[in-house]
């Protein structure tokens, strides 16, 4: 167990932590079958941090916290224990001492990471984190909700209220096994790919091979987009310049009509450039991506549709539903999780699939941001859906944003210049380098060499 001396900076901090969605702070009296609920709660929602050997006095107003920590680790070693026990072998918790002052106490500091697990407290209960509270888990709907919010069940799978023909008998269907897996037949295919059960096709079903998926999924599988003449974060309805679309069709059908329309409504736009008006640009990979992955990864079980909203300086795409299981906007560049692994796979048989690299979507889309000199998107968990905006803002010059870095910084490498530019090629890297060292605005750092070398401010003498 490791035990790290912390500043008395530090020591106030966690003292005057606030309890919420992502804190807790407890007494080490605590029974570790009381602390494991905590455990669940934080385990279940979206990972937090606790303190144990925290003490708080509710008598008086405000509240007052002191450090009471552990002698020494052994004495924490109940709670330790009940962490293997709910979570054995788990890589979504950690645990380390934490010495703030020697003759109060070791205080044991818990994080618990996002994860695709349901967390049982000691006595077999599930909890999950609301706001500050622990809440139980203790309903079939309620454990369902949390199975499909992190991912364990997917909605794709659920029966449809529709008539079997809807998928076995579609020119959807047909056309693709035709020209995709032409010795098939529609049934035996379908029922091979899980995509029917108890005699219904399923949401997955639906959405890849109904002609219109929107008439047995309302409210789950269109898009609508909205086009706002303003900038402002909370536009009104007298922005709008026209009564929003509806998209509607198949899954496919869905994200290349989707592209094209967006598209359409941005080639109308113009902006005040230096010499008037110019057209707004936007790349096309990166809203197809973000479209896609959009369609692929939300939540069907919320009745609501994706939302296109473009105004004069952004274009806002919101998707229903939560980032499943591990995944958080920290990691999801670098991450792989699909929600709707069944939808995910098979609309990659299309010809043409939307989908063509699969797990690399927002990287692409990010890639063709930078590109175009255009900063990266930007990804927002809310509530109940996942915003992805995509401003219309030109990032600094090569030069400019190697200059402010240099100025908190004292140098920079080729590598690190690259990716703070969105600049993929080390020779056009270095071509940079030696303008700006022509200028007198960089140098090369001394007695570096070659793999190892770097840039820094031209020292004045």
């Amino acid at each position: 167990m490791q035990v790290s001396s912390i500043s008395a900076t530090q020591r106030s901090l966690i003292l005057n932590v606030s309890e919420d969605h992502f804190h807790d702070v407890k007494s080490k009296d605590i029974k570790p079958s009381k602390l494991s609920e905590s455990i669940s709660a934080f385990a279940n929602a979206d990972g937090g941090e606790i303190y144990i050997g925290i003490e708080e006095d509710k008598s008086v107003t405000p509240k007052r916290r002191t450090w009471r920590g552990f002698s020494d680790v052994e004495e924490a070693n109940p709670f330790l224990q009940m962490l293997n026990q709910i979570a054995p072998l788990a890589d979504f918790l950690s645990s380390s001492m934490l010495e703030g002052t020697a003759n109060l106490g070791l205080v044991l500091k818990i994080e618990v990471l996002k994860n695709s697990t349901v967390v049982k407290s000691t006595d077999g209960k599930v909890f999950i984190r609301k706001g500050a509270q622990k809440v139980p888990v203790d309903t079939e709907v309620a454990m369902e909700r949390l199975k499909l919010d992190k991912g364990i069940s997917s909605y794709e799978d659920y029966a449809v209220n529709t008539d079997l023909s809807d998928i076995t008998n579609s020119s959807k269907i047909i056309e693709f096994l035709l020209n995709v897996i032409p010795t098939a037949e529609p049934d035996a295919w379908l029922k091979k790919q899980k995509l029917i059960l108890n005699d219904k096709p399923t949401v997955a079903g639906v959405l890849l091979f109904s002609e219109e998926p929107q008439i047995a999924l309302p409210k789950r599988s269109a898009i609508k987009i909205f086009r706002y003449k303003t900038d402002k974060p909370a536009p009104e309805r007298e922005h709008l310049a026209f009564t929003p679309l509806t998209i509607e069709g198949c899954a496919y059908d869905l994200t290349y009509h989707a592209v094209e329309k967006t598209q359409e409504i941005i080639e109308t736009m113009k902006r005040l450039g230096e010499t008037g008006l110019v057209d707004v640009q936007y790349p096309t990979e990166t809203l197809h991506e973000i479209i896609t992955n959009a369609i692929l990864h939300r939540d069907y079980s919320i009745a609501s549709d994706i939302q296109i909203r473009i105004f004069d300086n952004r274009i806002e795409i919101e998707s229903p539903g939560r980032l499943p299981g591990h995944v958080t906007i920290d990691n999801i560049l670098y991450t792989q999780f699909a929600r709707n692994q069944r939808l995910v796979r098979l609309i990659n048989k299309f010809p043409n699939p939307p989908n063509k690299d699969v797990g690399e979507g927002l990287n692409t889309a990010f890639d063709a941001m930078r590109k175009l000199r255009l900063k990266d998107p930007e990804i927002t968990e809310l509530p109940s859906s996942v915003l992805v905006t995509i401003p219309h803002q030109k990032l600094a010059s090569p030069q400019e944003a190697i200059m402010e870095y240099l100025d908190t910084n004292p140098e920079i490498t080729n590598r690190h210049a690259r990716s703070l530019c969105g600049i993929k090629s080390e020779n056009s890297m270095k071509g940079i380098f030696k303008r700006m060292q022509e200028k007198g605005l960089i140098e090369p750092v001394p007695d570096r060499a070659r793999f190892k070398s770097a840039w820094r401010k031209q020292v004045k003498t």
